[in-house]
């Protein structure tokens, strides 16, 4: 029996090549997509129709958080604080680590209520951020939610980040160029959301 997993999707070309391991070595994704930072909401619906399209392709679950992108932004009595106040730190600044705590406490406390002790992030596959800073946020979110785990593997590692590549041009998958949020890429002259 494969061992069940909550894999907290940042979009599909992080995901791919660790969902596939996860097949591999008897593991079972519930993909969870919860990313209340992508902007503008045209991003953040390609990049979550393409996580459902590769989810249905492999006959997997997959389960959309209730996001809002004005409420990361701001404080809001249900949330931590949001990034309120962060918006010109720099990219794996404070602003990044306090997004990623709230993202996989919503994945953790998801694991909870499916009774899943194990959860996970595609962040950790990502060039885009700090590896330490996630497995913080992860450990974090554990510790506030009884009955789970965040695994804290490397997902960078052993040719999962050669495998993603070639999962990206086998699928076709859209390969965004910044992390997701307006913050992440200020200053860039390659992007504009016209």
């Amino acid at each position: 029996m494969p061992t069940p997993v909550v894999l907290h999707c940042c979009c599909a070309p992080c995901s791919s090549a660790i969902i596939e391991w996860m097949l591999q070595n008897d593991f079972q994704p519930i993909i969870f997509y919860c990313n209340p930072n992508i902007y503008p909401e045209k991003e953040y619906l390609i990049r979550r129709d393409e996580c459902t399209r590769y989810a249905q392709k492999l006959g997997l679950e997959i389960v959309e958080a209730d996001d809002c992108h004005e409420d990361w932004l701001k404080a809001h009595k249900d949330w931590l604080g949001c990034v309120k106040g962060l918006e010109n730190e720099p990219e794996r600044g404070s602003r990044c680590l306090l997004c990623f705590k709230l993202r996989l406490l919503a994945t953790a406390k998801f694991a909870q209520s499916r009774g899943i002790e194990l959860f996970t992030t595609t962040l950790a596959s990502s060039r885009w951020k700090s590896l330490p800073q996630i497995d913080e946020a992860g450990k974090w979110a554990a510790d506030q939610t009884e009955g789970t785990s965040y695994w804290d593997k490397n997902w960078r590692k052993g040719g999962l980040q050669e495998r993603r590549n070639q999962l990206l041009a086998i699928n076709g998958f859209y390969n965004q160029q910044y992390c997701g949020c307006e913050f992440s890429f200020r200053g860039s002259d390659h992007l504009s959301f016209q």
